[in-house]
């Protein structure tokens, strides 16, 4: 494998190669003989780099067509471009090429921050108007390596990622260009996409199941069925259903109950890979597919090794499986096919609302989401087996299998999408949320705060404590990041250079906040959940102790305040 990253500018560009294979570093500047032999030499290798499908696979390829790289640079930055566009001489110069930087991400330097290292911008200026100096070549040569070392980090962090790609493209017989595509991409070509879709013209003509039994919430299927609601802008009037209220639109429904806390038996209901089932029970979406039996195996195999346990053989499936659905709502995919992303999103809503409905006389609904739902139990030893039997009809009707999960104890919930559940009996935990989910490195803003909210629910233990024991820096940090919408980052009234930074709440009355510059308007705007009054430390955290400096009081007020939305007044 080739690690590596470009930096370009007006006169110069410099490349950081790390070939894990060889474990040796080969750093180029200005040398195209030297590119196209390095180029040669390793074009059966697989180059990894962070946002190389759209950058950096097209700096090396103008170099190797001898064209200007800042040209190619500028076209794809400043004008927004797709790389591929600019000449179709790049198609000379094949490259296996994987990216780590998968479609959610915002940005390495990002990560860099969340990992706690150090997030320092080169103070060589991108747009600089003459050859770069000696100096100025070495700082920009280890920036240049330090992102790749990074790259590396994320990457090893992500092998899941790699192994699902890896797998499919051996199992299917698939040419190594195939690394170079997204998951995406990937499964139209292993199912055999064939870009009907947009010949279809019945992007509403979705059908209602027949399987459907809804008779007190007949009137949320009719509205999907009026042509006058086919517009997605489009949604229905809050609904109450099962006491809870709902939001229905073209995108799915759900309802939960807000700023909620209580204890009980409660019962996790989750339809088993649920999009994926309704495509292959209905067969929805396979008239774009000229391999349908190619997603059944995945499928089948998702299905399989969750039933046995095995999450290892199990987790390229489960990543397949689910990039699959959602391509046919992409114009750009060979999978487009808005008719059947339409019938599994209103089908799929109105099952699990038939379900509600029928559960509904035996149990309290606590939430519904797009792929199960949580109930807490009145009489346990009276209404389970009900209940059991309801589910167990409502799978035999609808083709879909339920996994349930019963919980002792209690729960917490802000929302649709932030509870937490805890078994006081066995000590199993249930978390869904940006608040109370495990952070991992690649993840890692205001873990103190997450701390604490989960160690107030689970143990009992009070948010001053967790917050006032801690020593970790890192623990503290907030990693915020711009846009392309700002310009720049004030601290205070100064313009800092870094447009990823690290913040942490300060004591120091003198201590100035953090404000973002909008691009258009030059007006500054308070970063998201910064404090008025921080510090910024920009380079490597981990290891480093809490200071005086460090406003832990500001932190216990924000946990409190975000305990108070999962319905918990200290």
């Amino acid at each position: 494998m080739i690690f590596y990253d470009y930096e370009v500018f007006r006169y110069d560009w410099i490349v950081v190669y790390m070939d894990t294979n060889g474990r040796k570093e080969t750093v180029l500047h200005n040398d195209p003989d030297a590119q196209e032999k390095f180029y040669r030499d390793h074009r059966r290798d697989i180059w990894v780099g962070f946002n190389s499908r759209h950058y950096d696979q097209y700096i090396l390829k103008a170099i190797l067509c001898g064209f200007n790289s800042k040209e190619v640079n500028d076209y794809i930055i400043v004008k927004g471009e797709p790389g591929w566009k600019f000449s179709s001489l790049f198609r000379k110069f094949p490259l296996w090429n994987y990216d780590v930087m998968l479609n959610t991400d915002v940005g390495l330097k990002s990560f860099e921050g969340f990992m706690g290292n150090d997030i320092k911008e080169t103070s060589v200026p991108f747009n600089i108007d003459r050859k770069l100096t000696d100096e100025e070549i070495a700082e920009t040569v280890k920036y240049c390596r330090h992102d790749v070392e990074q790259t590396m980090q994320v990457f090893l962090k992500r092998t899941e990622e790699f192994n699902t790609m890896m797998y499919f493209i051996k199992h299917f017989g698939l040419s190594m260009d195939s690394i170079s595509k997204t998951k995406p991409q990937l499964a139209a070509e292993i199912l055999g996409g064939n870009r009907k879709g947009a010949s279809f013209g019945d992007e509403f003509d979705f059908p209602i199941l027949d399987c459907l039994e809804l008779k007190k919430y007949k009137h949320i299927a009719d509205w999907y069925a009026n042509p006058d609601n086919h517009d997605y802008s489009k949604k229905q009037k809050k609904q109450i259903v099962a006491g809870v209220e709902h939001t229905f639109a073209w995108g799915g429904g759900h309802g939960a109950r807000a700023k909620y806390s209580s204890s009980g038996v409660f019962l996790i209901i989750d339809v088993t890979a649920y999009y994926p089932s309704l495509q292959k029970k209905y067969h929805f979406g396979y008239r774009v597919m000229n391999h349908p039996e190619n997603f059944e195996f995945i499928h089948d195999s998702n299905i399989e090794y969750k039933r046995k346990g095995d999450k290892k053989a199990r987790q390229p499936f489960k990543i397949m499986d689910n990039a699959i659905s959602g391509q046919m709502k992409q114009k750009s995919s060979a999978l487009y096919d808005p008719m059947s992303n339409n019938s599994i999103c209103i089908n799929g809503q109105l099952l699990l609302l038939d379900l509600v409905e029928h559960i509904e006389p035996y149990c309290e609904l606590i939430q519904n989401n797009t792929d199960g739902i949580i109930v807490k139990l009145k009489d346990y030893e009276h209404d389970f087996d009900i209940l059991d039997d309801v589910v167990y009809e409502w799978e035999q009707r609808t083709g879909m299998k339920m996994d349930f999960d019963t919980f002792i104890g209690t729960i917490y919930q802000k929302d649709v999408n932030n509870y937490l559940l805890v078994d006081r009996q066995t000590g199993a935990v249930k978390a869904k949320g940006g608040y109370v989910m495990k952070l991992n490195d690649l993840s890692y803003d205001l873990p103190i705060i997450n701390k604490a909210l989960v160690d107030y629910m689970i143990k009992g233990i009070s948010i001053e404590r967790t917050v006032s024991e801690c020593q970790d820096l890192r623990e503290f940090q907030l990693i915020s990041r711009i846009s392309s919408k700002y310009t720049h980052i004030l601290y205070g009234d100064t313009a800092i250079k870094e447009k990823c930074i690290r913040v942490f709440a300060s004591r120091w009355g003198s201590d100035p906040g953090v404000r973002k510059v909008h691009a258009k308007s030059g007006k500054p705007a308070k970063i998201a959940n910064s404090p008025e009054h921080c510090f910024i430390y920009n380079e490597n955290v981990n290891g480093v102790a809490v200071p005086s400096r460090l406003d832990k009081e500001w932190y216990i007020k924000l946990a409190k305040k975000r305990l108070a939305g999962f319905g918990v007044v200290q």
